[in-house]
């Protein structure tokens, strides 16, 4: 891929997500986040807001962490491909997942922990050890789900005999047990196996998923294991185990398993560039299809909005928690109404941002 591509995709990317956080009104997740979390994801919404009022405000934040991310995936990129190209490709395939370009501009824990994952690998592989136990302690404190992470290192660490790292790894694995943190496990035999693969096609689009489960198996059997690998497959796996037993909160994951789209670019280059290029065409045309559903999904995602209204039936829209809210703020202010206690939870809370509260909060 040119540069000159690449950098009018990386400002289609920038149009994008600024478009999206600045029109796309609160999330139940978000509504909730502001009105009762005191973790930094909420703190962060509050100031954001107190600096620049309206939606953007909420979300400025978490802007600045989706670029930043950006950044230190190509970085990465750079160590593993020797061509530039494609690096560039690899962080445009890697800005345009739907979790990403939705991560960048819903508020959510994910897009704070995948640039400290991205430094953490990128100063490894340099060798900047000293560093790697504060990210480790700021993933310990930012994100509860974590502990996959550490899971994921502490194999690396082990099958590469890395003493340094297994020490640090094994140490934050005990205080997770020891302060009873991490992920809870619970529940019996459900049909939330299936549903986790469902999740995982809206987060790297269908084609492109499967693209990825490939590429884990096939690193996994004969290919070089990288500590990018064992972060992204140990988190893959976790959640395959405990989705047959409970909902899988896909948050908790994503960030981990995500940045395998290197991986899985660096397997595409081994099948196709070995082979003559009579032979490549197969390939590529593969690629090309994956890429136009990845595209496509990229269009749903940045249109949603134009979607939802000219649609037959709103409620079938993926978006309509985010805007069946919106719309009955609206209403009910035309109607003179502005409090209201019929409607409870997450979407009380959506309410209440557009100046709606519960009736007891006006008294």
């Amino acid at each position: 891929m040119k540069k000159q591509h690449f950098l009018l995709a990386l400002f289609f990317y920038a149009i994008a997500v600024f478009y999206l956080a600045a029109t796309t009104p609160i999330s139940p997740h978000e509504a909730k986040i502001l009105y009762t979390s005191q973790d930094v994801v909420g703190t962060l919404m509050r100031w954001g807001e107190s600096f620049i009022p309206g939606f953007i405000g909420l979300r400025i934040f978490y802007l600045f962490f989706g670029f930043l991310t950006v950044g230190l995936f190509y970085e990465l990129s750079r160590r593993y491909f020797p061509k530039r190209e494609d690096a560039y490709l690899s962080t445009l395939i890697f800005m345009f997942l739907p979790g990403i370009l939705t991560a960048s501009t819903l508020v959510n824990v994910a897009i704070i922990v995948l640039p400290l994952v991205l430094l953490f690998v990128l100063l490894y592989e340099k060798g900047y050890f000293v560093v790697l136990p504060f990210i480790m302690l700021a993933l310990f404190f930012i994100h509860e789900a974590s502990i996959i992470f550490f899971v994921g290192v502490l194999f690396y660490a082990v099958m590469h005999k890395d003493k340094k790292l297994i020490i640090i790894s094994s140490a934050f694995l005990l205080a997770f047990i020891y302060l009873a943190k991490g992920i809870e496990i619970g529940g019996r035999p459900s049909g939330h196996f299936v549903e986790i693969f469902g999740l995982y096609a809206t987060v790297f689009s269908p084609l492109l998923f499967l693209y990825f489960f490939y590429a884990m198996y096939r690193i996994l059997l004969r290919e070089k294991k990288t500590l990018l690998w064992y972060i992204s497959f140990t988190a893959f796996a976790f959640s395959l185990l405990l989705s047959i037993r409970q909902r899988v909160n896909i948050t908790d994951f994503a960030p981990y398993v995500m940045i395998a789209i290197i991986l899985m670019l660096d397997v595409l280059n081994h099948s196709v560039r070995v082979r003559l290029p009579q032979f490549q065409k197969r390939y590529k045309r593969g690629f090309y299809t994956v890429m136009a559903f990845l595209a496509l999904s990229v269009f749903v995602i940045v249109f949603h909005k134009m979607l939802f209204y000219v649609t037959s039936d709103p409620s079938r829209h993926f978006a309509k928690r985010i805007y069946k809210p919106y719309l009955l703020s609206q209403q009910l202010k035309a109607e003179g109404v502005m409090c209201n206690d019929s409607i409870k939870g997450r979407e009380s809370y959506q309410l209440q941002y557009y100046g709606i509260p519960p009736c007891q909060n006006k008294k």
